[in-house]
């Protein structure tokens, strides 16, 4: 009994106290949890923050596009600067017609094509970038609780094997391998959530600065159609 008291008192039942009691391996996974998390909502912060900086670049192009400016001279506005989003698809689309009616284009049908077709690279390279980094959101979130039962279980068959070693069942000597074992499950827990939960809103506001995109896309592919039947009449 006097071991037992000494073993209780000597016992750090506080979260710092539980991880330096932990063994090896629960440290390990509790480590690399806690550094997921961090990175997790590194992502978060720089996402949201990326994302309102799309949203207000989004809203300045099509005030400025639908202004009545002239396409020719948007285009040499933005020619030399760097454009992401909607900026992006316009250069693209516009560097695509300029080149072919530099090289005397006929054809209006496959002209229409081309710019389209680079306007597809465009948009296509805009959304991987609003989606970067969002599967390590999802990966967390799906793995997380998974990696902290992990240290859970190796925590807990560790304190059992403790248990069998000291012939003792006292729930004073069961009870701080135990705490340890779980505070590895949390911190899974911790890591997990915030990523699900920001995954879903992150992944949704993607989704939609996608869909202006391709919404612009096609407007201006119709605007440069009407151009292309002035220009190069259809046969």
């Amino acid at each position: 009994m006097e071991n037992l008291a000494v073993a209780v008192q000597t016992s750090d039942m506080s979260l710092w106290g539980l991880f330096w009691q932990a063994g090896f391996v629960v440290k390990l996974v509790m480590v690399g949890l806690l550094g997921a998390s961090i990175w997790t909502w590194a992502i978060i912060i720089d996402k949201i923050l990326g994302f309102g900086r799309a949203k207000r670049a989004f809203d300045r192009f099509e005030q400025i596009f639908w202004s009545g400016q002239s396409l020719e001279e948007l285009y040499r506005n933005l020619g030399d600067k760097r454009t992401t989003g909607m900026g992006s698809i316009f250069i693209a689309a516009m560097r695509e017609w300029k080149k072919s009616f530099e090289k005397g284009a006929r054809s209006p049908i496959a002209l229409q094509m081309r710019i389209d077709k680079a306007m597809d690279v465009a948009l296509a390279r805009e959304s991987d970038y609003l989606a970067a980094r969002l599967t390590f959101l999802a990966t967390i979130g799906s793995a997380g609780p998974f990696i902290g039962l992990f240290g859970t279980v190796i925590g807990i068959m560790t304190s059992f094997m403790g248990i069998a070693g000291s012939k003792s069942t006292s729930l004073a000597v069961v009870a701080p391998g135990i705490a340890e074992a779980l505070l590895a499950t949390a911190i899974g827990l911790v890591a997990a959530i915030p990523a699900v939960i920001a995954y879903n809103k992150l992944s949704s506001d993607a989704g939609k600065l996608t869909a202006r995109m391709e919404g612009f896309a096609d407007e201006f592919s119709a605007i440069l159609s009407r151009q292309i039947d002035e220009k190069l009449p259809r046969s």
